[in-house]
């Protein structure tokens, strides 16, 4: 098993005059201590389960440039995007930019999104839950197409392009790996199956059941169900001095049973830094055999 962090809040003590200076902190800490991923949240607002709606939430794709500038080696990207949030062309476009100026490290994480209320706030157009699953299918067709030899045009039912140049092209071939998040299992997880390469999803007691929906999917699409990275968003707490250590690598150790080849999440404290110190030396290396 491997660890990824997320970075879902970005009210810390310093407050915005220090977060540029911090958050470099923060991500060079992981980047060393051995973190597979570092993602960011794509929203506008922070979400309820975080805290307060006017607590400090950066950009997601200005935050992760900003990322690959001051990490060497972990994987990048947004845990995940909302489809409705940028047009498919320029989210291509977008991810294309990350990889080539990361090194080759970008992914696409992607879902339909869910929080209308800071979408509509910012004016952002947010349609029914049906038609934001046809424009999350549209838009990863579109990216493949993008990052694909085919310079044609692109017609779908939402979205409509003349000429998909990409240039430069991915550094990652055939294309930065597609990341779906969500556990639908009519639409999601079908949509997993038919094109992603990881997939993103809770750790509740539905868990096992959501793999074996996403097993079917892979029979019914002829696809290997084994080559599809399994992740789960996770919540990592060390303790203060790492008396938590145990009970950590308990409960990643029962993820990895289930099938998560990857837990992400955020970490208790991460501003303070030696949680994640914590993590690369005795938690890392524990879950490594798993």
């Amino acid at each position: 098993m491997k660890l990824g962090l997320q970075i879902p809040d970005f009210t810390w003590p310093g407050g915005p005059p220090r977060l540029g200076e911090d958050l470099a902190k923060v991500a060079r800490a992981a980047d060393e201590a051995g973190f597979e991923f570092i993602g960011v949240m794509d929203h506008l607002f922070q979400i309820r389960s975080v805290g307060s709606d006017k607590r400090e939430m950066l950009e997601a794709y200005t935050t992760l440039g900003y990322l690959a500038a001051h990490t060497s080696r972990a994987r990048l990207l947004a845990i995940v995007t909302g489809a409705p949030y940028r047009h498919p062309g320029m989210l291509a476009k977008i991810v294309t930019t990350l990889d080539v100026l990361s090194g080759g490290r970008a992914w696409l994480g992607i879902g339909a999104a869910w929080n209308e209320d800071e979408a509509r706030s910012l004016g952002i157009p947010f349609p029914p839950l049906a038609e934001r699953m046809e424009r999350l299918e549209e838009t990863i067709q579109i990216c493949l197409q993008m990052w694909s030899e085919e310079q044609g045009s692109f017609e779908g039912k939402h979205y409509r392009l003349t000429r998909t140049l990409n240039s430069p092209q991915s550094l990652t071939r055939p294309h930065p790996p597609i990341m779906i998040g969500g556990m639908g299992e009519r639409k999601t997880l079908r949509l997993v199956a038919r094109y992603a390469q990881a997939c993103n999803l809770f750790p509740t007691p539905e868990l096992p059941r959501k793999l074996e929906v996403l097993r079917a999917h892979c029979e019914a699409e002829g696809r290997d169900y084994d080559e599809i990275l399994k992740t789960s968003m996770f919540n990592f707490d060390v303790g203060a001095n790492g008396e938590k250590i145990g009970p950590t690598i308990g409960r990643l150790r029962q993820l990895s049973k289930l099938g998560i080849q990857v837990a992400i999440g955020s970490v208790k404290d991460v501003h303070t830094i030696k949680p994640l110190e914590i993590l690369g030396e005795k938690v890392i290396p524990a879950v490594a055999g798993f």
